[in-house]
Formats: structure tokens, sequence, C-alpha cells
């Protein structure tokens, strides 16, 4: 198991992960693919989907977003923080980017994907972490206040990433909590890093300085539960090595 400490800039959650995914993939061989929450934008384009002659499922709750996606994805109308789901099929790997921190049940979420996914397969997720400010405040202010205050400092193209509702259930760092609620599920952990910092302060000059100032001192210095975003990797193990 790895455990490490970065800077949020080097967070595979956002652009980097095509790149981050790609190499996971072919590293382990992946043929079989589901990626959680994607609806109309999954991870990797077309063109490498069809390069790789990868089996791609690009799952999510809105029917409308699933139909906007190229029709070379397999589409699957899906909610894993539910205990009953849709889906018998078997992956290889199941990941998310920027969904761990929306699911409403974290232990089910785990729980599913831990069902869907073939033996010594893996599960791969980018997301935010409390107890980061913008995320504490996100998660218990007012809905309405929070759309204020991320449309001001945060902006989205809202076609492609709407403001959902936050729960953070299993967004934490990689404390020996959070390690062993994986491990109780029957997961192996590969890497799980910690993201320290963040841009919501951008505008806001001065802040944004000592975020940063702040950020660099915890990569050194880390404190699991001050994280502000996370990414785990974990893999299915075997019925025997439980």
């Amino acid at each position: 198991m790895k455990i490490s400490y970065k800077h949020f800039l080097e967070f595979p959650g956002w652009t980097k992960m095509p790149s981050f995914i790609l190499q996971i993939i072919k590293e382990n061989n992946v043929k079989k693919i589901l990626e959680i929450g994607s609806g109309a934008n999954p991870a990797l384009d077309v063109n490498t989907v069809r390069e790789l002659k990868l089996d791609f499922t690009t799952s999510d709750v809105d029917e409308n977003e699933l139909k906007k996606a190229d029709d070379i994805y397999k589409k699957l109308m899906l909610d894993l923080s539910k205990r009953k789901i849709n889906t018998v099929d078997k992956y290889d790997l199941i990941f998310s980017r920027m969904v761990g921190e929306h699911i409403s049940n974290g232990e089910i979420f785990h729980k599913n994907i831990y069902k869907l996914l073939n033996p010594k397969g893996l599960s791969v997720h980018c997301f935010s972490t409390l107890y980061a400010f913008p995320f504490v405040l996100n998660r218990f202010m007012p809905e309405g206040l929070s759309n204020m205050l991320l449309n001001r400092f945060a902006p989205r193209d809202e076609e492609k990433h709407g403001k959902f509702k936050v729960y953070y259930r299993w967004s934490r760092g990689p404390s020996k909590k959070m390690i062993e609620k994986f491990k109780e599920i029957g997961f192996e952990i590969i890497e799980y890093n910690g993201y320290f910092g963040h841009n919501y302060y951008k505008k806001i000059i001065p802040l944004h300085k000592l975020e940063q100032l702040k950020a660099r001192w915890l990569v050194k210095h880390p404190v699991p539960s001050l994280t502000g975003y996370a990414c785990v990797i974990l893999r299915k193990r075997n019925i025997f090595e439980l």
C-alpha cells in the first residue's frame, strides 16, 4: 500500500484524468470498463476507445445525459448508492472523477462496485474531501448560497458540469479509518493519495497566497483530515485472500 501527499495541482481528477486512467488501463491490460457518473462526457475520447478496442460503459443517473454520449460507448442508467442495482455485468476497471463527494451512501456505493468487479479488478476514484474549508461550506451551507458562491468563485459549464448535491460520506483523505473501511469491504489498497490546497480563493489574491503557503506546508507535514482532494486505487481481493 502506497500513501502519499501532494499539492493539489498534481491531482489527476481534472484535466490529467485521461492520461492517468489510460496509464492504469495499459499497465493492467484492462478491456472492460465502467465509468461512474460520466454521462455525456466520458474521460476517454472516442478515438482512444476505438484504437484500444475497449469495452467502455458510461453511466449516469440521468438518462438525458446518457443520450448525449457517442454511440461507441455503452450506456447504463445506474445509481450505485442504492441497495438494488440494475446490472449484473462484471468489469475489469470501475472508476470515477469528482463523483464520490456526491454519493449519499458511501458504504453501499463501494460494496456495489466490489460486486461488479471481476476478480482482481480495479476501483479508482478521484474526489474532493472534507475538511478543506470550501468543501465544509459547500456541505453545510444552504444550497442556494452554495450555488451563488460556486458561480462566483468557480463558474462551470452547466451543460457539462452541473452543480449537484454533496454529501462527502466517504470523501476523506488517507486516514487509518478510511483505509480500514475499504479493507472491510474486501479491497486491497494499492494507492491512497491526498492533495492539499485549492483554487477557490484565486480571485482574492492575499487569501490565495496564504492557501498556497499552507498547502505546501501540509505536503511536508501531512494531516489526512485537511486534504482538499484524494485519489484511491483499490483492487478486489480474491476470497482466499480475505
